[in-house]
């Protein structure tokens, strides 16, 4: 939708404006700039019932009912927030204001850049809001990373995200990605990065988080977007944070007997060492948004098909813009992992090991290298069978590992420096005769409606495939295998 973009002092002068809007201003961590820009806008007395800012952290305990301390800017703080901003407004004012009244309660916690510029600026915004008077509230949550080198700057973004939020909320909940761009509002992506956001509520059960997540990449306003194992969106450093990780990137179009393998036989390799811990250990499948955009646009359906399967299959889902495995180490790296295992096949592995890929580096390939095998970084790779048989596709010549790799001779001594130094492991006892199986040939065959596909996945894959028909599938009409299940 075309819209106009309205100044911060305009939205909230708009919201002062707007008959009947009533509600609470918490601010916690980086001053009081969303309650200053309404009060500077004028006509604030129509719109603000109450603002609070509880610094010390003893008030803030006993404000908020928070009987186990926490973290004191996360999600759950948040949470605290809101629900007793918004309960005490509704019990205090419910009976007094006129009953075209529409509440609202908005809150923040925040951590802006200390003194010495030694920690990362961020924080947690949320608004309940009625849209219509005497009906359940709706909420909307959201996460945002602080990018600027000066706490008096950040504090001015926060101020301008806040009224964002809170425009947004009553002018655009109707149009999703419209939402999401609006919040950026005179504001640069180089000032934040909003890495998570969830919706909900009477007005907002249509809206699909995941959908609203993926949007948040592919409009650049986040490096990249995490769901748990149940499909609901998560904020990455509370998955990730002082974890082992271990990573496999695909189409996952769908996932197939090979993918499966590798995620087991490399989880099962990561078990043995010394620092594992299975209650502080994760696998997670990861898709690029290269990978997701067909002819520049998300097939949403498409789309969530991936992620529900992977989700039925136990595993985290995470969705970036970073086409280089350098660049997701660099990534992962934000949150201090324990252990970091990246699992990949050969031909991808190839690729990672072609210097045309490092042109735009100064240091090349070697630099790459450097950025990608940190010291708790191992690569994990899977075998494939090389120069395929065409008579026989199960058959191969050999199989190729990183043994056996065809490389280039100026290549050799770094790779053998890695070999030696165990930062590449190849993964053994493999299911050999599954290595013909390739997704692109699955996908084509499920559209089609040929039969054969059916042995190259997993078979909660297969019944999710057939019963809900993803992926275009196409039913073939001599197959009554899944009617009689």
């Amino acid at each position: 939708m075309d819209r106009e973009i309205l100044s911060t002092n305009r939205k909230a002068l708009r919201i002062n404006l707007k008959e009947h809007v009533y509600g609470t201003i918490a601010e916690i961590g980086g001053g009081q700039e969303v309650a200053r820009n309404f009060f500077q806008a004028g006509g604030a007395s129509g719109t603000v019932a109450k603002t609070i800012s509880a610094y010390d952290k003893l008030f803030s305990d006993h404000i908020y009912n928070a009987d186990k301390v926490g973290r004191y800017v996360s999600e759950g703080r948040l949470l605290k927030m809101l629900n007793t901003e918004y309960n005490e407004l509704v019990h205090i004012l419910a009976d007094k204001k006129s009953e075209d009244t529409c509440f609202f309660a908005f809150a923040n916690t925040v951590a802006t850049i200390n003194f010495k510029k030694d920690n990362e600026g961020h924080g947690w915004l949320g608004l309940r809001f009625q849209l219509t008077p005497d009906t359940d509230p709706n909420e909307i949550i959201l996460h945002v990373r602080l990018l600027e080198n000066d706490a008096i700057l950040q504090q001015g973004t926060l101020g301008k995200l806040g009224i964002n939020l809170i425009f947004a909320c009553y002018h655009l909940h109707e149009y999703p990605n419209s939402f999401l761009q609006s919040l950026l509002d005179n504001l640069s992506s180089d000032c934040l990065e909003i890495n998570m956001m969830r919706m909900k509520g009477p007005d907002l059960d249509w809206v699909d988080n995941r959908l609203l997540a993926v949007q948040l990449v592919k409009n650049g306003m986040t490096t990249a977007i995490m769901f748990d194992r149940m499909g609901n969106v998560q904020e990455p450093a509370d998955m990730l944070y002082k974890k082992n990780v271990l990573a496999f990137r695909g189409s996952f179009r769908p996932i197939t007997y090979v993918g499966f393998d590798m995620l087991k036989t490399s989880y099962s390799i990561f078990k043995r060492d010394e620092d594992y811990d299975k209650g502080n250990t994760m696998s997670l499948c990861e898709m690029t948004m290269n990978n997701l955009l067909g002819e520049g646009e998300l097939d949403e359906r498409d789309f969530l098909a991936r992620v529900d399967l992977l989700n039925g299959m136990g595993q985290h889902v995470m969705v970036s813009s970073l086409s280089e495995y350098y660049k997701l180490v660099t990534y992962f790296s934000r949150f201090n992992i324990i252990n970091l295992r990246i699992v990949m096949g050969i031909p991808n592995f190839l690729d990672v090991l072609n210097e045309k890929y490092y042109e735009d580096l100064k240091g090349g390939i070697l630099e790459a290298m450097g950025k990608l095998f940190i010291e708790n970084m191992k690569l994990y790779v899977y075998p494939t069978i090389s120069s395929v048989s065409i008579d026989d596709p199960t058959k191969g010549e050999y199989l190729l590992t990183s043994e056996n790799l065809p490389l280039a001779e100026d290549l050799r001594d770094l790779y053998n420096y890695l070999i030696k130094n165990r930062k590449i492991i190849d993964i053994k006892n493999v299911k050999k005769e599954r290595l013909y199986i390739n997704s692109r040939k699955v996908l084509k065959m499920i559209q089609q409606g040929k039969t054969g596909w059916e042995k190259m996945v997993p078979r909660y894959v297969e019944d999710q495939v057939k019963s809900k028909k993803l992926f275009d599938y196409q039913k073939d009409v001599s197959d009554q295998s899944f009617e009689k299940k």
